[in-house]
């Protein structure tokens, strides 16, 4: 069954004081891309959890973001190293000096620096704390699925509904296709008739002239091509494999053959029916854009 690539998910927990809450959603695109946003202490861990979301994805833009507050959730204040800001400060005032700079030596200067400043400790979390951060983005990417999922059953009921109207568009074109035909004869035999003012009219001639627009305005391996596509479009939504990438070169094929239909025939109705076929096809198009 399909999936959407919409959908959101968020989970709290609670561990040793610690209010563990993890955000995820995601949106629409053409491969997979995960941004994950985590404290400091779990920094180390940042591959791990990336590793875990992309199994459970194929594709999609997915920003998760895992927060710890509460008790120790803060971080510590950044370190300053005022005998190195202090010298920094000499050594850019000498500086100044030396190449008789008008510019005074300011703060702007020194943020520069780095080793001025030292970032806050790593905060440890124990074993606990870990596992519990763990269970909580395990919950929160399985509601996100779920999401996914009934977002999924929507797009399947809505996709279906076109392929069934594409299908009654089809079976149209095809029982209309021989009439084209038959049509067309009566008129060439119409416009030859007094066009000979009473002259007698070579049926030979005549039936080459239909036999040549039969064969050029012949749809059939068009319709039969259409109609294996919308079957395979119908099974590919049913089946366990269901992609986005699959339905979208699908839809390509639909395309491409619904316009050769659309080129080879002069007839009115049937210009219209592709019309609506092209129609329908433009709006599941826009559809599978949201399938992962």
């Amino acid at each position: 069954m399909i999936k959407s690539m919409t959908g959101y998910g968020r989970v709290e927990a609670l561990c040793d004081g610690r209010n563990i809450v993890v955000e995820a959603k995601s949106v629409n695109h053409r491969f997979l891309e995960i941004a994950l946003r985590t404290p400091a202490a779990l920094y180390p861990l940042e591959m791990e959890y990336k590793k875990k979301i992309g199994e459970r994805f194929k594709r999609g833009r997915l920003d998760v973001s895992i927060r710890l507050e509460g008790e120790g959730a803060e971080p510590s204040r950044v370190n300053l190293n005022l005998e190195v800001a202090r010298n920094t400060f000499d050594v850019l005032t000498r500086l100044k000096n030396e190449l008789n700079l008008q510019e005074p030596v300011s703060l702007q200067n020194l943020i520069g620096f780095r080793d001025i400043f030292s970032p806050p400790a790593e905060t440890q979390l124990d074993a606990g704390v870990l596992n519990a951060v763990e269970n909580t983005l395990h919950e929160a990417l399985s509601m996100l699925v779920h999401m996914r999922q009934d977002e999924g059953i929507a797009l399947f009921s809505d996709m279906q509904m076109r392929l069934r109207a594409i299908q009654d568009i089809m079976e149209a074109i095809r029982l209309r296709a021989p009439q084209v035909v038959l049509e067309y004869q009566k008129r060439l035999a119409e416009r030859t008739k007094d066009l000979m003012a009473g002259l007698e009219i070579d049926a030979a001639r005549l039936a080459q002239e239909v036999a040549i627009m039969a064969d050029r305005c012949d749809i059939t391996e068009e319709i039969v091509r259409m109609q294996s596509h919308i079957s395979q479009f119908e099974a590919l939504l049913q089946s366990e494999e269901a992609e986005g990438r699959k339905i979208d070169f699908l839809l390509q094929e639909m395309n491409r053959e619904i316009n050769t239909i659309g080129s080879k025939s002069s007839d009115v109705d049937i210009a219209r029916q592709v019309i609506e076929v092209k129609s329908e096809l433009g709006k599941l198009r826009e559809q599978a854009q949201n399938i992962e």
